[in-house]
């Protein structure tokens, strides 16, 4: 019996360390969403990457949306950290939708969820957003709006790729996936 409260108890401390690694943008209710980082053009990132000057990307790619005619998302790689055991991928994304002033990545994806994804090339692995607490660390695709013709920041958090993998593929939607992102430790 007390095996047991001794997992449960190292259990709960893990899920409650890993949450606040999260900075934030691991969900909460529909009206709390326009707050959540990444929302609206906010620069300062979740996730322990600091502010993000959106002016500056590894690399940048610009698509054309669903969700209107003459739509497109430019997307831009900000950074790639790793911090410990997780991985913080920094995002800045810039609609320009005419005759809208926000929109979600849901909706600028065709109606769907990004499905942001690391591809590891070196151990043909596919890291996924990882969860705390039952929720993802990754903004809300649906409720967090993106100001249109501005650049808005998102982070989202995976598992830290090995030792040795110093670059990533990142797959963005139901785009094209950026090749070799640089891993910076």
């Amino acid at each position: 019996m007390r095996g047991r409260w001794k997992v449960a108890a190292a259990v709960t401390a893990l899920a409650l360390g890993t949450a606040a690694c999260g900075g934030g943008a691991d969900g909460g209710d529909a009206k709390d969403a326009n707050n959540a980082p990444g929302a609206l053009g906010r620069e300062e990132a979740a996730g322990g990457v600091g502010t993000v000057d959106t002016s500056r990307v590894i690399a940048s790619q610009t698509f054309d949306s669903p969700i209107a005619a003459g739509a497109e998302l430019e997307v831009g790689i900000a950074a790639l950290r790793v911090s410990g055991r997780l991985a913080h991928l920094t995002v800045v994304l810039t609609p320009r939708v005419p005759g809208q002033e926000q929109m979600s990545v849901y909706g600028l994806n065709g109606g769907s969820a990004p499905d942001v994804a690391l591809l590891d090339t070196v151990n043909l692995k596919r890291h996924r957003v990882v969860k705390a607490g039952g929720k993802e660390l990754q903004p809300d695709a649906i409720f967090v709006k993106l100001r249109n013709g501005q650049p808005n920041v998102q982070t989202y958090t995976f598992a830290a790729p090995p030792e040795g993998v110093d670059a990533v593929d990142v797959s963005f939607g139901q785009w094209a996936p950026f090749r070799d992102v640089p891993v910076t430790r």
